[in-house]
């Protein structure tokens, strides 16, 4: 299983209610139509919420954490063999063609990075059906992040798998955490075509961490105590400034699991 993860933020002059509105009604249908000729197997859109966890998680980490995203687009493909099937494909290649020009009526594609990669389940139930439905108390946090000067590419990797892991798994229970799932960037050939065709400036992240929440058991001690945990230690890895996080509810579009 390979995915595009694609941070998305609106284009000027529209509002971010503008920006979803139209991203869940004209796009979303749109990939749903052309997701056979792309060998897509899952798509789920991710709409930032306005929501006090969002200011809250950004002072725990310091206050200058990046500007949060409008939503985030993933789309996952069974194996790196289909996604290529499919991008060398003659009706992959229109479907690909006929997405980005509608990207660009809402997206602003150069402050939009997006990157392949593969996931890492640290805490994962089965069957994996938690889902951010939006009139359910539950939210998907997304956190992208680019790490310390001090470290290199492999030490982060490993030391996020191996040592931030385990502390995030240690506290699910008491955080109220439901789902935690490491998503770390693939480096893959593919990421340049991406990039090129719609003008990225933006430097993709090491990759992000995607974490299922329920809200209606925040405020505990036992949840303060585990949020201080994760600071801590994301702190030795982790660089606030150039990464950020925010909460947000999911909408799913394509699902042939």
């Amino acid at each position: 299983m390979i995915r595009l993860t694609f941070y998305l933020r609106r284009n000027a002059g529209s509002s971010r209610d503008e920006f979803q509105t139209y991203w869940r009604n004209q796009h979303g249908p749109l990939v749903a139509s052309v997701s056979s000729d792309l060998n897509i197997q899952r798509y789920v859109q991710v709409h930032t919420i306005d929501d006090p966890a969002n200011e809250a998680m950004n002072q725990a980490r310091g206050g200058e954490m990046e500007p949060i995203y409008d939503g985030v687009a993933e789309l996952w493909w069974e194996s790196e063999a289909t996604l290529a099937k499919a991008m060398e494909s003659e009706k992959g290649a229109t479907a690909g063609a006929a997405l980005l020009e509608d990207e660009r009526k809402f997206v602003d594609l150069p402050e939009s990075p997006l990157y392949l990669a593969y996931e890492y389940p640290q805490v994962n139930p089965c069957p994996e059906n938690i889902f951010a439905h939006p009139k359910s108390s539950i939210v998907k946090i997304h956190f992208p992040l680019r790490h310390i000067a001090s470290m290199d590419e492999q030490e982060v990797r490993r030391y996020w798998l191996t040592n931030h892991g385990p502390i995030i798994r240690s506290h699910a229970p008491a955080s109220g955490l439901l789902r935690y799932v490491q998503v770390h960037r693939a480096n893959h050939p593919l990421d340049e075509a991406l990039r090129s065709a719609r003008g990225t400036q933006v430097d993709p992240y090491l990759g992000h961490a995607e974490v299922w929440v329920d809200q209606s058991r925040k405020g505990t001690r036992e949840a303060a105590v585990a949020n201080q945990a994760a600071v801590e230690d994301e702190s030795k890895f982790i660089d606030f400034k150039r990464s950020c996080m925010w909460v947000g509810k999911e909408y799913s579009f394509v699902d042939r699991r």
